[in-house]
């Protein structure tokens, strides 16, 4: 379950939230109640940032900049970065719904596959190679840019395109950060890292001492 209350139906006053319940879910669908959407995700992401509708129109007005018809940046580039950028961030929400993202536009599987080893990969052209790098700077090193990456990027993109691609990569990552932190559709998982316990029976000693090296005399 996510970690805020959901907006039923019957709750939700604000007309865009309605619209978006209509589109994502049918007319007269309560999506707390019926939950899913069609490409498989619970839908909760809606039902969550419906509480705060100003905040779920924001979000919905950077969706709809970043797909609109005025983007200079190619939607495959865009798409490639939004995809590594949540395969980094570890949302596997933003990873899975952009790896689809990515199928609609035609990349193959084999490159799809290749976002999450991209380093050693043979199926990616410069640029593309170039924005893979930058993305990696943008969400793994919190925006610190090698001026090789950035001087490569350069050399196939103009000021505008590298902005807006920065701007949507970035956006992607609070997505993720967001969902992850909220529990949010696929991102509702426990936390991996946890203590493995011991044997039954065994006590508390210095594992660190048993594993060490004898000094030499």
């Amino acid at each position: 379950m996510p970690r805020l209350r959901e907006v039923t139906r019957a709750e939700a006053d604000d007309e865009l939230v309605l619209q978006m319940y209509d589109r994502l879910f049918g007319p007269d669908r309560d999506p707390v109640a019926e939950p899913g959407t069609a490409t498989g995700t619970p839908g909760n992401w809606w039902t969550v940032f419906a509480l705060v509708p100003d905040v779920f129109r924001h979000a919905v007005r950077g969706f709809a900049l970043y797909r609109s018809p005025r983007r200079q940046v190619d939607p495959v580039l865009r798409e490639l970065g939004q995809t590594r950028a949540g395969w980094l961030r570890g949302s596997q929400f933003v990873y899975s719904q952009h790896c689809k993202a990515c199928r609609s536009l035609g990349i193959s599987e084999e490159r799809i596959a290749a976002i999450a080893h991209w380093q050693v990969a043979d199926c990616f052209s410069p640029v593309e190679r170039a924005l893979l790098a930058y993305t990696d700077s943008l969400v793994g090193d919190g925006g610190r840019v090698p001026d090789g990456v950035f001087d490569e990027l350069r050399r196939h993109l103009n000021d505008e395109q590298i902005l807006e691609f920065t701007y949507i990569t970035a956006m992607y990552d609070m997505h993720a950060v967001i969902s992850r932190a909220l529990r949010l559709e696929y991102d509702d998982r426990p936390e991996p890292i946890v203590e493995i316990a011991a044997p039954e029976g065994f006590g508390a000693r210095d594992i660190g001492a048993d594993i060490a090296a004898p000094e030499r005399a």
